[in-house]
């Protein structure tokens, strides 16, 4: 016997031994990983052999994958239900409010008196009716002509009390 076979015969056992490990590894790898189960899938749908010797694999691998796709299209349909609540809940109320206030600042301009319409302009022409106020009127009338005439006009006096003025030092 040479020394040589036994050897070979460690290394094939060492490397059969990995290679059991490994599949024991996708075994449990492939029922949380959807990645996994995609790449073990391509490979055992490649070698048909290799399928037939591996069929559980291949079963869960595809259980997975179907566990996968269940577990995103339920996902997707929550996001949707929390979505379409929260439009429901919060903006909906908010563009209602939003809204009513736009049609509120509308009301509120419409409710304001017309500016044709001035109170105080009725005021005025009834008091001029008013004998009284008439008499007071036309006693103020020549004064004030008399008054303006005398005092130097107004964009006289603008001038010259918008000239700066000495500022006196003395403490």
């Amino acid at each position: 016997m040479s020394p040589e076979k036994p050897r070979t015969r460690s290394k094939r056992l060492c490397i059969e031994a990995e290679e059991a490990r490994a599949w024991v590894g996708f075994y449990r790898g492939v029922g949380s990983d959807p990645a996994i189960a995609t790449e073990v899938m391509l490979q055992l749908d490649a070698d048909p052999e290799m399928k037939r010797a591996h069929l559980a694999l291949y079963l869960s691998c595809k259980q997975s994958l179907r566990t996968h796709q269940a577990r995103h299209a339920r996902n997707q349909r929550v996001g949707r239900f929390v979505r379409w609540l929260s439009d429901r809940l919060v903006l909906a109320p908010a563009r209602a409010l939003r809204d009513a206030l736009r049609q509120g600042s509308e009301m509120a301009i419409e409710c304001l008196p017309d500016a044709t319409a001035e109170p105080s302009l009725a005021q005025v022409q009834r008091l001029n009716q008013e004998p009284e106020f008439a008499r007071m009127q036309a006693s103020f009338g020549p004064q004030a002509d008399t008054a303006s005439a005398g005092s130097p006009s107004r964009r006289a006096r603008t001038k010259t009390d918008s000239a700066p003025k000495a500022v006196s030092t003395t403490a």
